[in-house]
């Protein structure tokens, strides 16, 4: 290792501890470890451009470890990625710094995902790959390869032992996702100390199960193997690389290769007891001598030729394909999913009564072609989610460019995966699996809720009409578990046209994902049903009455059971409302006129309706109301009989409206 870039390994190390040191909070262990693993590659492997971060055929990586985060914002800082200032090193984890504790994407320039939740990243980057297989194989010609880019993760112990990473590297196996190169930081240490005490496995063997090729580097200071490896691992056109790198934790400090190393400052005296084996040559705070930094300025300049020479590329690409230019325009702008909606009949509806997972079905085979990068699938639920794209492929090793994805039956790396997608850009990505199994996909969902991303959850089978299946499969609490969630729409449809809203939300959204929780049964087509689903709440069938006796809210199928209550009523002179809530997180979003014309505050003898749990429902029921739901886990028995066994019915609806007189 040549003196220059010893400094430059060690100004990683420094920077690192420092900034934690004055947070007095932190986890040094990572990034003192591979700081020399993570140099190498973004200084000689990694195609990367700091003074234009989100080029589209840039290299991605993800630090998977997102706890070790200051290796990250250590490189930023050094290779000189947007205003990523020293100050902003030495405020990191404070409020409003661009240094949180994990990595945020969209907050800090260079961070390509949200981590934290260990293996999480290791999914997302699994997604990126897949989302860059499938790009290649739609754009690129003969002589010009404009999709060409790798997929890095870096993550260690801890993300090998979480089971979404084996879900997903399974999959990527499976389909051979060669330009994904995993590295692990193997330091065999914890929290709790030594891996030994419950992670003994052979993590090297199972991943040649999984079909990925082996590399290994036995000093996690060597950065010349380290390169080789890296160099070893681009060089597998069949298969994803797994790169086991032996580093120390806490490398260099008197805390190397011990666990209080992971997830606390090093002490003031330790740092500069680390400083002084390093070689540091001073024990000022943040000091990097200048001549470190002009060599990351020497690695910038050079890393922006990369850049040049694909836009040039680019260019000759788009003026021998100009086709291929408009269609590039259209997958990279997320405006054009509005323009191609409205510029089809996308509001028919049948007449005939049918599932609301079967009319999702309908929606998405009708949009496809006018949506050419919509790409998703199941969890090997296709043919009961109706998810399936007719005639477009399934994407496999064979064929890239099928937009028919079978995720296996992974729900969180699924979840994952998709984000991965969603975050590689280009592509409108949506995953599938039953309302139940959300169980599994929430911690994912709430990362692409954190990072904004428009992933969107086809959640069908979504009450206890799901029958015989027992309540192992009928979902109670999960409505209200994914309400909960901030900046997630859960959509619950009652016929085609409150489907057709949720669909249309959901494919223009740009920040915001959305779950579509969908019937197995089938539904009537309702009269009242209106565009105005899209507001997530809307008068469905009025009264007569200016100001109504008392209003009746429902979601999804028990939206019927209030029509159907309410012309019972009439006849009993109880005039009432109607109003149907497909999806409460949208509603919430209108302004305070809307929502008070909807649910006037004069009004406070109310009824919901809903075949899942009451929570949440308080702030439009008020103290004045009924719920006729769910009380308790469901059964296993035809659906009509489990609606009758648990008294969601037009009668107890109509007996809940006039208990409150």
């Amino acid at each position: 290792m040549a003196d220059i870039e010893t400094m430059s390994v060690n100004a990683i190390r420094v920077l690192s501890a420092d900034a934690i040191q004055k947070a007095n909070s932190g986890h040094p262990g990572l990034p003192l470890g591979s700081a020399a693993a993570a140099y190498e590659l973004w200084a000689h492997h990694l195609k990367h451009n700091p003074k234009d971060p989100s080029w589209a055929d840039r290299d991605r990586f993800i630090l998977s470890g997102g706890h070790g985060s200051m290796l990250l914002y250590s490189l930023l800082h050094l290779f000189g990625y947007g205003d990523l200032s020293l100050d902003e090193l030495k405020n990191f984890r404070q409020f409003g710094s661009l240094t949180p504790g994990h990595p945020e994407y969209g907050h800090t320039i260079g961070v390509e995902a949200t981590t934290g939740p260990l293996g999480a990243g290791m999914g997302m980057a699994v997604g990126m790959a897949m989302a860059e297989a499938h790009l290649a194989a739609e754009f690129n010609k003969e002589g010009y390869p404009i999709v060409d880019h790798y997929t890095f993760a870096l993550g260690g112990d801890g993300c090998m032992m979480e089971g979404i990473s084996s879900e997903a590297f399974s999959l990527a196996g499976t389909l051979g996702l060669s330009k994904l190169i995993i590295l692990y930081d193997s330091n065999r240490i914890t929290i709790e100390g030594s891996t030994d005490i419950a992670f003994t496995e052979n993590v090297q063997k199972r991943m040649e199960a999984f079909g990925f090729q082996l590399l290994e580097v036995m000093d996690g200071n060597d950065l010349s193997a380290i390169g080789q490896a890296i160099e070893e691992a681009k060089a597998d056109k069949t298969r994803p690389s797994f790169i086991t790198i032996h580093t120390q934790i806490g490398y260099g400090s008197p805390r190397q290769g011990m666990a209080s190393a992971h997830g606390e400052p090093l002490g003031e005296e330790n740092v500069k007891i680390m400083k002084q084996n390093l070689g540091w040559p001073s024990e000022e705070p943040f000091y990097v001598p200048e001549e470190v930094y002009d060599h990351y300025r020497e690695l910038t300049a050079k890393l922006s030729e990369k850049e040049d020479a694909w836009k040039q590329l680019f260019d000759e690409y788009c003026e021998k394909y100009p086709e291929m230019k408009v269609r590039w325009e259209h997958y990279h702008n997320r405006a054009t999913v509005k323009e191609a909606l409205d510029s089809m009949d996308f509001w028919q509806i049948p007449e005939k009564a049918e599932a609301t997972r079967n009319l999702s079905g309908v929606v998405l085979n009708r949009v496809k072609d006018v949506l050419p990068n919509l790409f998703g699938g199941s969890a090997d639920l296709a043919p009961s989610n109706k998810t399936n794209l007719k005639d477009a492929g399934d994407f496999s090793k064979e064929d890239y460019a099928g937009r028919n994805i079978h995720f296996g039956i992974r729900e969180i790396a699924m979840a994952a995966m998709g984000n991965g997608m969603a975050l590689h850009g280009g592509l409108i990505p949506y995953v599938a699996t039953f309302f139940v199994f959300s169980d599994y996909v929430k911690p994912m969902a709430r990362l692409s809720a954190l990072m904004g991303l428009p992933l969107t959850y086809v959640l069908t089978h979504d009450s206890i009409g799901v029958g015989e299946d027992g309540p192992t499969h009928e979902p109670i609490e999960q409505a209200a578990m994914l309400r909960a969630m901030p900046n997630f729409n859960l959509w619950r449809p009652a016929d085609a046209m409150e489907t057709n809203a949720a669909w249309y939300s959901a494919l223009t959204s740009e920040k915001t994902p959305s779950g579509l929780a969908l019937t197995r049964q089938n539904l009537p087509q309702l009269a009242g049903s209106s565009k105005e689903a899209l507001k997530g709440g809307y008068i469905l069938e009025d009264a007569e009455k200016e100001t109504p006796d008392a209003i009746i809210i429902a979601s999804g199928s028990e939206v019927q059971l209030a029509v159907e209550a309410k012309k019972i009523l009439k006849e009993e002179d109880i005039d009432v409302r109607v109003v149907s809530m497909p999806c409460m997180d949208v509603f919430e979003a209108q302004d305070e006129a809307y929502k008070s014309a909807v649910l006037p505050k004069t009004v406070t003898k109310r009824v919901g309706v809903e075949a899942l749990s009451d929570f949440g429902w308080g702030k439009y029921l008020g103290l004045d109301s009924n719920f006729v739901g769910m009380k308790s886990f469901g059964a296993s028995a035809p659906n009509a009989l489990l609606f009758k066994h648990f008294g969601i019915t037009t009668e107890n609806v109509v007996k809940a409206v006039k208990a409150l007189f």
